[in-house]
């Protein structure tokens, strides 16, 4: 099922780096239960009530889960920005509507995988951007479907 973008490369997926889960030392990191205001916040609230450990909540099936960044700005109304890293699971069967990571035409992406009228299409969410359908005889390979966006805040 892969089929690659060729409409420019904002579209595209970078795959230069991607990373996989591994196991190793769990870090667990203080988790307040209390939710940050953003407007005073309270004194009351100062209190840890748990742990965290992002690999935890991060990571659902470890060995099919890999990460990879994004290039481009063809999934920015999604959450999906450039330089954001992709936490994808392999082992997700892609529903109508899943983001994923796709090869079309063995080059990637990241899009909204969409079906309408029993045609394919991986769909951008940003202006300026156009449905990709996949046409016959190409040839689209779903990597994953996309669970989480690590997203750096400047």
């Amino acid at each position: 099922m892969p089929r690659s973008d060729t409409t420019g490369p904002d579209h595209r997926l970078v795959a230069t780096r991607t990373y996989g889960a591994r196991s190793g030392k769990e870090t667990f990191r203080p988790l307040f239960q209390s939710r940050v205001p953003a407007g005073f916040p309270s004194p009351a609230d100062d209190h840890v009530e748990t742990t965290l450990d992002l690999s935890t909540a991060l990571i659902q099936n470890e060995e099919a889960t890999f990460f990879v960044r994004v290039a481009g700005s063809s999934m920015t109304e999604a959450g999906i920005h450039d330089g954001d890293i992709l936490v994808v699971d392999r082992s997700i069967e892609p529903d109508a509507g899943s983001v994923v990571v796709a090869a079309l035409d063995g080059e990637l992406t990241v899009k909204r995988y969409e079906v309408r009228s029993g045609s394919h299409y991986l769909v951008p969410e940003a202006d300026g951007y156009d449905p990709i359908p996949v046409r016959d005889g190409q040839e689209l390979v779903v990597w994953g479907v996309v669970r989480h966006v690590v997203h750096e805040v400047s």
